[in-house]
């Protein structure tokens, strides 16, 4: 038989598979993440018909050296590369869908194996999951108080709707503004602010000011106030330019405009939760009266309201009182050679052992992208080099079909000779 009759259909057989991975693409044009392949071509082994000749010399001559002369036998696949560019965005506005902007892959858990994606189409499962819409647990970091233990082990990231938060104790205050000065007598000027104690119970501080010939004294108290809470009484004196001189008495040498009330001084209350009143704002001058209540850091216990996910992949909890927590973060993994992963369906890689190892890290770190919310990534195929590739394959597969036809014909006269 004709070599070429083996040619063409290897021929046949390539162009048929490069015909089978572009449709492939093409299929997958709006599928979120993927990632288009491309058919390398390779030449087989070739069959030897003369060896190469050195130039040799003579007593007649010198005779110039041959070419080896070689017959190919076809081709064949060589590899099916895997085009990991990014894709385009695609903004969904919904909080779970994220998009890596950059390198990196998201890390989930599937049936106890780990597997990595650049598909972010993600939603949060009846047990508060992250998941893929295959049900893969996305992984990441875990958050206790709102701090990320980065050295913990990967695990499932969970956000339960019914989580909740303790009460935050009022322990700072800041009091600001001015108190009119060369004033010896005159109206109490009370200010109040609602804090919160230990076990979370609202309560009404108040900062009673009252004009004496020195300046001012100053009574802080609370309502309701828990048993056993001493009051606390401060003097404060200005300079002849309104500036604050000094507070009376000091509770903090290394503060020495801070008022420490023990407002939560109770038999069941936390040691070390007394009210530091920053005083450092006051002003004594000849205008009117401004002196307010700017701030305090306590908070209610609270509900879960609703999250968001920062470009780092922190997972923030918004909260009933206002107050917002990390909950966990994301991590992402990248490898020496994408390229070498295997696919295993629904947008999913796993490593082999041409990839490398998964190299671990928190988004915006170690070379990693960042992610966006909202926002998912779309495939990378290109459909007016897909549609090219799908003239190529034809064509290359009518050629070779050609050359079967032809080398048939070459028989069939050969045959006819007998005649």
């Amino acid at each position: 038989m004709l070599r070429s009759l083996f040619s063409g259909i290897s021929g046949l057989r390539a162009h048929q598979q490069m015909m089978d991975v572009t449709g492939n693409n093409i299929a997958n044009v709006n599928s979120v993440g993927y990632k288009a392949s491309q058919t390398i071509f390779e030449d087989t082994l070739s069959q030897m018909l003369r060896a190469a000749g050195a130039p040799q010399s003579s007593p007649n001559g010198t005779q110039g050296g041959t070419n080896p002369a070689q017959v190919g036998l076809g081709v064949r696949l060589a590899s099916i590369n895997t085009n990991f560019l990014q894709g385009s965005a695609q903004s969904t506005g919904r909080p779970t869908d994220l998009m890596v902007s950059g390198d990196g892959f998201f890390i989930v858990n599937s049936v106890n194996e780990q597997l990595f994606t650049r598909a972010g189409a993600f939603n949060f499962d009846a047990d508060g999951r992250l998941v893929t819409s295959t049900g893969a647990a996305v992984q990441g970091y875990p958050a206790s108080n709102g701090v990320v233990n980065r050295n913990a082990p990967l695990g499932d990231i969970r956000l339960p709707m019914g989580t909740q938060i303790a009460p935050t104790p009022t322990k700072a205050m800041v009091i600001s503004g001015n108190l009119l000065g060369s004033q010896t007598s005159g109206a109490d000027v009370i200010r109040t602010i609602k804090g919160y104690a230990p076990d979370g119970t609202a309560t009404d501080l108040t900062a009673t000011f009252h004009p004496t010939a020195a300046g001012w004294t100053v009574d802080f108290s609370g309502s309701p106030v828990p048993a056993g809470a001493p009051p606390a009484t401060t003097s404060i004196t200005f300079s002849s330019s309104g500036q604050l001189t000094s507070i009376a008495p000091v509770a903090d040498p290394l503060r020495p405009t801070t008022v420490l009330w023990d407002a939560w001084n109770t038999a069941t209350a936390t040691p070390g939760t007394e009210i530091a009143i920053d005083l450092s704002g006051l002003t004594g001058f000849s205008s009117p009266t401004s002196v307010n209540v700017l701030s305090q850091d306590g908070a209610p216990a609270a509900n879960l309201q609703s999250f968001t996910i920062n470009p780092d992949g922190q997972l923030v909890g918004i909260f009933s009182n206002g107050l917002k927590q990390t909950q966990a973060q994301l991590a992402l993994a990248n490898f020496n050679n994408p390229p070498g992963l295997e696919k295993v369906g629904d947008a999913l890689y796993r490593f082999t052992v041409n990839s490398g190892l998964a190299q671990v890290n928190t988004p915006g770190t170690g070379g990693l992208g960042t992610l966006q919310s909202g926002t998912v990534e779309m495939s990378n195929v290109d459909l007016a080099q897909e549609f090219t590739n799908l003239i190529v394959a034809q064509r290359g597969f009518q050629a070779n079909s050609k050359v079967i036809s032809a080398s048939d014909e070459l028989l069939q006269d050969l045959v006819n000779l007998k005649r």
